[in-house]
């Protein structure tokens, strides 16, 4: 480990020591406020162009075990820490996080007070940093910082799926799957329930009627989703919600709202963790989010969009179903059914598709 540091847009400069990879990298800050799970955050495809603050003051400490990426690589560009530990437990094989991100080349820095970055991300938003390993480049990776535009980055391309991938499991309904960033729990909860067919996130609508789907998933993923790249599929949304069910996660969500012809807003700093509260009928629910944007609620006049679920801490968007259409999206990672059979979105889902499961 070696003396580095971690430099804010606005200035702010923050000495610590290295874990993982030693490089300097640039991207978007953002802070989690997840106890566990540190492993499934960094390989979270959402996570893609930023890097990861844990709120969290000890992370390493049960290591690293294959089973529980969610992709297959590190996503985050960098993690930041508290505290790091060298020594975790066995349980899972003893593999250490610094290991981990050796083997990704992904860089971390511990050392620093993570209460302070939380403060200052909620205060000014989520903004540019570094991790930097020569005290002397400081100075003009500040001035880098506050030139660079990450959204200008098509984030999704980097984690999209390459090419068509079935997974035939006798089932008698089949969903389609378009990757802007599907993490490998959510194919594998869908799989138990369908046959699955994943789409790269610049397949043609034409592709995808051929593959004679029952329904279709818009899933989550990284960036904006006002990128001019993200065009050409939220035109495709729009021609096969004509004759498709469709439902969205997240960025996915965002995607079916914009097709809809709704508008985009980023939020101050987003919603990343486990414990975002969601507001349904009577009823708030507890869940796992990991988004910077949402639905601009005055753009959904006359879309036939109707928000149905709202996030208690600050009253954004957190759902939505279409008036007539079998049509919804949500801004949380769903529930599989394996822990809950009333899970909002999977029983959604088989309303909207007709399933007979």
């Amino acid at each position: 480990m070696v003396r580095c540091f971690l430099v804010l847009e606005d200035g702010t400069v923050l000495e610590g020591v290295s874990f993982g990879h030693e490089s300097t990298v640039l991207a978007e800050i953002v802070f989690t406020t997840s106890m566990s799970g540190y492993q499934e955050s960094i390989t979270d495809p959402a996570y893609k162009g930023q890097i990861l603050v844990s709120a969290f003051p000890l992370i390493g400490n049960y290591g690293v075990t294959d089973e529980y990426d969610l992709s297959g690589s590190i996503q985050a560009e960098g993690l930041v820490v508290r505290e790091y530990c060298k020594e975790p437990s066995d349980m899972y094989g003893g593999r250490t996080l610094d290991e981990y991100l050796k083997k990704n080349k992904v860089s971390g820095i511990s050392g620093v007070d993570t209460r302070d970055i939380v403060s200052l991300i909620r205060d000014k938003g989520a903004m540019n940093a570094a991790i930097v390993y020569n005290e002397k480049d400081i100075a003009d990776v500040v001035k880098k910082l506050k030139v660079t535009d990450i959204r200008k980055k098509n984030l999704v391309s980097a984690v999209s799926a390459k090419k068509i991938k079935k997974i035939d499991n006798g089932k008698k309904v089949t969903v389609g799957v378009i990757d802007c960033g599907a993490d490998r729990s959510m194919l594998k909860d869908l799989s138990e329930i369908y046959n699955v067919i994943v789409f790269p996130y610049d397949t043609d609508a034409e592709e995808i009627v051929k593959a004679k789907v029952n329904g279709l998933i818009v899933s989550g993923g990284p960036g904006d989703p006002e990128h001019p790249d993200i065009a050409k599929l939220v035109n495709t949304v729009k021609k096969l919600s004509q004759s498709l069910p469709i439902a969205g996660v997240a960025f996915g969500a965002m995607v079916i709202a914009k097709a809809f012809g709704c508008k985009s807003l980023k939020l101050k700093f987003g919603h990343h963790g486990p414990t975002q509260p969601v507001k349904h009928g009577d009823s708030v629910y507890i869940s796992s989010q990991n988004h910077m944007y949402t639905v601009d609620q005055g753009s959904m006049k006359g879309t036939g969009l109707v928000m149905d679920q709202t996030n208690v801490n600050d009253g954004t968007l957190e759902g939505f179903s279409h008036a007539t259409m079998p049509v919804f999206g949500i801004q949380y990672r769903p529930v599989p059914l394996r822990f809950d059979e009333h899970s909002y979105f999977y029983n959604k889902l088989d309303k909207i598709m007709g399933a007979k499961r």
